[in-house]
Formats: structure tokens, C-alpha cells, sequence
């Protein structure tokens, strides 16, 4: 008998080319939505760093501003502390300090107060600081105040006492006169107010010291090899004693090297010396004839320097002449400290100077 059941209708199937169309359709549409969703995302970061850079250039045209402020106000002061030495320079110390060879700088301490500008008065802090950054290391000699000398044109005075020399010819003679007593050359100098001594040592946040004897002067007290970090009054009467040292004046001598060696290291850093408090301190307590540029590099190139730090003293015996004490040092010791010197600064061996000389010559050729 025949199926009457009525079978259901086949589906018509599709053309290969009509079914693989339509594929592509969809995949062409997926990709749109893909690449669209992209270009979105990417629009989104593209504002984003905008956004980014334009905050960025603006905190650069911020800092900048802060920064070049800072800058002139450093500047400014620095100009204000610095004045030319008339002194004959030895050596071409532009291109010394710009090769980062050694270089001398003559410290000079004065206690006059209220200094303003003309510094008058002895020089009872006399000291030889060397920075070797090659080598990483710094050398400091202290001279005694009363060294017998002939004071660099002034010698019809002779016998005179080294601190004297600031006091006839100011910072100039003062120079030629340690040139010529060490056969050295000295590059810069710098005269700081020993009486200003606390306010600058605050301005720099004060100094750590370990003390190299117990002892107790101006209410504040000390111990020795216990490390004490001191504020201005503090360390102003650590350097300040010394009829209680057991070494007189050479012992103060040492302590003086102590408190400024740190007040420098600290003071050429690069946050001081762009510290206002720092900045409108020194001007008042110090005179140079390094410059602005010249401190900036003291204080990048040449910090190595203080890795390593040395510290001596040319040491004489007491004499009593014309009336007046002296300190007068043999000659094989001050050829000691010449030797001392003249190998921190790079320099062949050579003759300690004389002061009764009458040679101005003073001997700079470099070692090999």
C-alpha cells in the first residue's frame, strides 16, 4: 500500500557561493566592530597622554621656574662674597680646576664680630686645604699664627708672626706670604669670620664632631671619641677653648680643622648652596676669590675629594725675640709639610720657601 503520510518538506539547500558570502559578512563586520573598539581605546590613550604631558611640561616649566629662582639667588650671593685676590696666581687656575687636577685653597679664620666687608684684624685660623679628586682625597694643614716670618712686602718688619700678614696686606699678602714661606702655590683663598662661626654652622644644619678631648668651656661639655652632633654654640666653644688643652694652641688648631672641614663638606653641597638661609649667612661671614661657577664645581667634581681627609699641622718651638713669642719650626720640618703639600697637589719635590728670600719664584712643575 502506498505511504499516505505526508512527509515533511526538504529543506532547500543553500549555494556554496551564497553560504561563504555571508560568512565573510559577518567576519568583515566583527572586524569593524574590532578595529573600532581599537581606534576608541586608542583615542582614549592618546588624551590620556596628553593629559600626562601636558601636566608633565607644565611641572618642568614649574621646577624650572623654582629652580632658576633658586639659582640667581645663589648666584647673587656668591657674587656678593666674591673678591679678586691681587695676588700673583702661580698656576692658570681656570683650566686647573675645569681638568679636575688638585688644587690649594688658604683658609683664613678672623674673629672681628660683625665683619661687614673689609675683614680687618689677624688671622688667628691659618690653614692649607688640598682637594685631590683624582684621588679622592683631601689634605688640611694647619700653620701656627705666631710662625716667625718676613711678611710678603712688608719685610722691613721682619721678624713678624704669619697671622700679621692679613693685617698689613689683607687677603693678597697674605697668600704670597704662606706661598713663598712653604714653597707652594696657593689657587684660592677664602676668609671666613670665625665670630660668625655659630650662625653659619646653624645654617647648614649643624656638624657632626667627635670630640678629640674631654673637657668642659662656655657651659657646654664634651667627651672625648664620643661623637656629638653640635649646633653654632656648641661647636663654637669646642674650637674656642684653649688654655685647658693640653697641646695649647695646636690643639685648638686641630679642633678648628675638625668643625670647619665639616661645615665645608656640608656647605658645598649642591641643597646648600642653593639654601637661602645657607646663602644669606655666608655672605655676611665670608670673602672669597672663588666664584659662583667655581664653588658649583667644588661642589660636584670636587666633593670626591673628601673621601679621604688628611689633617696635620707644621709644628715650631717657642722663642722669645725681640721682646715677643714666636713659634719658630726647623727647617727639616717645615720641608716635611712642603713635601706634604707639594705630593697632595701633584707636584715634583722642591725646596721649602723662605720668607727672606728674594726670589718670588715659586715652584710648580707637575710630577710625571
Amino acid at each position: 500500500m502506498p505511504n499516505n503520510e505526508q512527509q515533511p518538506p526538504k529543506r532547500r539547500r543553500q549555494p556554496e557561493s551564497v553560504s561563504s558570502h555571508r560568512r565573510t559578512e559577518h567576519k568583515q563586520a566583527a572586524k569593524r566592530e574590532e578595529m573600532h573598539q581599537v581606534q576608541a581605546k586608542k583615542k582614549r590613550l592618546r588624551g590620556c597622554f596628553f593629559w600626562f604631558l601636558l601636566f608633565f611640561v607644565g611641572s618642568l616649566i614649574f621646577a624650572g621656574h623654582y629652580g632658576y629662582q633658586k639659582y640667581q639667588s645663589a648666584k647673587k650671593a656668591a657674587n656678593s662674597i666674591y673678591h679678586a685676590s691681587k695676588a700673583q696666581k702661580v698656576r692658570d687656575v681656570e683650566s686647573t680646576l675645569k681638568e679636575g687636577k688638585p688644587i690649594a685653597i688658604l683658609l683664613l679664620g678672623t674673629d672681628t664680630g660683625a665683619l661687614g666687608r673689609t675683614f680687618k684684624g689677624r688671622t688667628d685660623t691659618i690653614i692649607v686645604a688640598v682637594l685631590n679628586p683624582t684621588k679622592k682625597k683631601m689634605t688640611i694643614v694647619s700653620l701656627p699664627r705666631d710662625a716667625e716670618v718676613a711678611v710678603s712686602g712688608y719685610e722691613k718688619y721682619f721678624p713678624s708672626k704669619l697671622n700679621s700678614a692679613y693685617e698689613y696686606g689683607g687677603s693678597t699678602t697674605a697668600v704670597e706670604t704662606v706661598q713663598k714661606y712653604l714653597n707652594i702655590p696657593i689657587d684660592f683663598y677664602a676668609t671666613i669670620n670665625m665670630g660668625g662661626l655659630e650662625t653659619l654652622i646653624d645654617a647648614v644644619g649643624g656638624v657632626d664632631v667627635e670630640p678629640l678631648l674631654t673637657f668642659t668651656y662656655d657651659n657646654q661639655s664634651f667627651t672625648k671619641g664620643k661623637k656629638t652632633h653640635m649646633n653654632g654654640k656648641r661647636a663654637l666653644a669646642y674650637v674656642r677653648m684653649r688654655y685647658d688643652d693640653p697641646n695649647g694652641d695646636y690643639g685648638r688648631q686641630a679642633r678648628q680643622r675638625q668643625v670647619l672641614t665639616q661645615v665645608a663638606l656640608k656647605g658645598a653641597s649642591v641643597s646648600n648652596l642653593l639654601n637661602q638661609k645657607f646663602l644669606s649667612t655666608i655672605s655676611k661671614q665670608m670673602v672669597t676669590d672663588l666664584s659662583f661657577n667655581d664653588l658649583l664645581l667644588l661642589g660636584t667634581k670636587y666633593r670626591v675629594a673628601t673621601h679621604d681627609m688628611k689633617t696635620d699641622s707644621l709644628q715650631g718651638q717657642s722663642q722669645m725675640i725681640n721682646g715677643s713669642s714666636f713659634e719658630v719650626p726647623t727647617t727639616e720640618e717645615k720641608q716635611r709639610i712642603t713635601d706634604l703639600l707639594r705630593s697632595a697637589l701633584g707636584l715634583k719635590s722642591a725646596e721649602t720657601g723662605n720668607t727672606l728670600s728674594s726670589s718670588t719664584e715659586i715652584d710648580a712643575e707637575e710630577s710625571e
